[in-house]
């Protein structure tokens, strides 16, 4: 089960626009990053009312070479980004370095010294363990991952069946296509419930496994 969602943001009466910076890097798993800017990208599009854009962010601006070899482009880098609201982390392979990464995990903590919401797909959630931003929350990530969020950071309560956990200011989703329904559950929490299903709507998903 996953926590309620809580009351739309009101951004009716902000003259701010508000940005999403959706992460990407090298070996980054596709879907992780693709899954969330199809069903963000979507709605800000399509809803510029509502006051929210989506950009994707490498380290340099750069474009990045993921998991599976698709190139994606970055429309900013760390030095050039507007202020973030919401920062999106993907996982993938990359991540088994990010999380090693003394300078990662150094921009990591910094963005979440300023960012009023932090969300995971996947292996992000491995580098958010080791930055030392899960600690003593509930969490989830891909499966074959929980016993590694275990050794980084004991105290984490993992919630292993659930597709995404939001705990108010961090929220984290189960592997790859989870980062759909986090970002879905994201445009509820962001727009209302009846945006989200407009969106869900949209993009047709409505996951019937054939086996």
């Amino acid at each position: 089960m996953t926590d309620p969602v809580p009351p739309p943001v009101d951004t009716a009466s902000s003259r701010r626009t508000r940005h999403i910076g959706l992460l990407i890097f090298d070996d980054v798993e596709e879907l992780d990053a693709v899954g969330p800017w199809e069903v963000l990208s979507y709605w800000t599009l399509h809803h510029p009312e509502d006051g929210w854009t989506v950009s994707c962010v490498s380290r340099d601006g750069r474009p990045v070479r993921a998991a599976k070899g698709l190139t994606l482009g970055a429309h900013h880098s760390f030095e050039t980004m507007p202020p973030l609201d919401v920062l999106i982390h993907p996982g993938g392979q990359g991540t088994r370095r990010l999380m090693r990464d003394p300078d990662h995990l150094a921009w990591v903590r910094g963005q979440r010294g300023s960012v009023r919401l932090v969300t995971s797909v996947c292996t992000g959630a491995l580098v958010y363990a080791a930055a030392g931003l899960l600690t003593g929350r509930p969490a989830t990530t891909h499966w074959e991952s929980l016993d590694l969020v275990t050794q980084l950071d004991p105290s984490i309560v993992l919630r292993p069946d659930a597709r995404f956990v939001d705990d108010g200011d961090v929220i984290t989703s189960a592997g790859v296509s989870a980062g759909i329904d986090m970002a879905l559950h994201l445009v509820a929490r962001l727009a209302g419930t009846e945006r989200a299903r407009e969106v869900r709507r949209a993009i047709q998903y409505d996951p019937q496994p054939p086996v």
